[in-house]
């Protein structure tokens, strides 16, 4: 079977605000204020062009990230899983919430992310061989890819097909929460981008208070 090419239209963004925010004394990360607004209003400015609807994943401050404003996000939605289990949770509550077949995640405190994420990944699972595809007898293109760099990879930004939804669950339900972990147990393809500054993030108080690196 050929695969239609992914559109934009295909893909529900996810900005993952869900977390402890430990390391900034427990302050919800993604309604911070950077360079003259929320952290969480610069990933979803980036990543909003790229795709056909857009939601946040929150567990706390609902009202505040609702506030945002309807041009911003198209809804805020909170983990399945009590006890702010890590951004798989947020990814499940996106995959189940999601009404297009693929959903794209990125972290709330990444204020540069590249402009072209999901474009990148698209395009890789739109290459793939038939040969080299896992996927499913009705979709056997790869059902996920996530970004790398020459420092790392950075699986936290992704494309995941929502079929995964229910295996995610399971996963979570076993105890396990390592993101890429898990995308690698489906053969998610790795996408190397050039630049390390579009995957900044900002982890501390004091990260707040600096404007650099500067978006590329």
């Amino acid at each position: 079977m050929t695969n239609t090419p992914i559109r934009r239209s295909d893909i529900t963004g996810l900005i993952l605000a869900g977390g402890r925010g430990q390391r900034m004394g427990g302050r919800d990360k993604g309604l911070q204020p950077f360079a003259g607004r929320p952290l969480v209003e610069h990933a979803m400015a980036r990543l909003r062009p790229q795709v056909g609807a857009l939601l946040v994943s929150a567990n706390r401050n609902r009202d505040a990230y609702e506030a945002l404003g309807t041009d911003l996000v198209d809804g805020v939605i909170s983990d399945e899983i009590q006890d702010f289990a890590g951004p798989l949770a947020g990814m499940l509550a996106g995959l189940r919430a999601a009404c297009t077949d693929y959903v794209l995640t990125a972290p709330c405190d990444s204020p540069y992310l590249p402009d072209d994420l999901g474009e990148r990944l698209c395009a890789a699972l739109n290459a793939m061989p038939e040969a080299d595809m896992p996927g499913t007898p009705d979709n056997p293109r790869p059902l996920a890819a996530y970004a790398a760099t020459a420092q790392g990879p950075h699986p936290v930004f992704a494309l995941v097909h929502r079929s995964l939804a229910d295996d995610l669950a399971a996963t979570l339900a076993a105890g396990e929460h390592r993101v890429r972990a898990w995308l690698a147990r489906h053969k998610a393809v790795q996408v190397n981008f050039g630049d390390e500054r579009p995957f900044y993030n900002v982890n501390t108080l004091d990260d707040l208070l600096t404007d650099s690196p500067r978006a590329p």
